[in-house]
C-alpha cells in the first residue's frame, strides 16, 4: 500500500529508504545548485510521489520514491513564459537504436 503523505511514509523503513535512495540519486546527478532566493520571489513547492513495483507473481519488487516540482502553482505570463523538457518519444528512441545497428556506429 502505497502512502498517501509524507508523514505516513516517514512511518514506514521501505518508504524512508526509497526516499533517501531518491534524493542521493538527485545530489549525484548534480540536479540542482543552492542559490540565494532573489528578494521578492517565492520558491516552486516539491512533494513526493510514492510507486511499488511488482513482479509477475504479484509481490513487491522495489520501492519507489520521486521528488517532483510543483510546477502546477506557477502562473505562465507571470511566473514563467515558456516552458521545455527534454522528452524523446519511445518511437524516436528505438528508431535511432535501430539505425546505429544497422550502421555499426557507437554510441555514447
Amino acid at each position: 500500500q502505497k502512502p498517501k503523505s509524507f508523514k505516513e511514509a516517514l512511518q514506514h523503513h521501505c518508504w524512508k529508504e526509497a526516499m533517501h535512495h531518491e534524493l542521493a540519486a538527485l545530489e549525484s546527478n548534480d540536479t540542482w545548485s543552492l542559490v540565494d532566493l532573489p528578494r521578492g520571489k517565492h520558491p516552486i513547492g516539491c512533494k513526493w510521489i510514492y510507486k511499488a513495483k511488482h513482479k509477475t507473481d504479484d509481490s513487491i519488487s522495489r520501492y519507489k520514491a520521486h521528488l517532483v516540482a510543483k510546477g502546477y502553482t506557477q502562473t505562465k505570463g507571470l511566473k514563467y513564459f515558456e516552458t521545455f523538457s527534454l522528452v524523446v518519444k519511445i518511437t524516436t528512441a528505438h528508431f535511432i537504436l535501430s539505425l546505429a545497428s544497422a550502421k555499426g556506429w557507437f554510441l555514447h
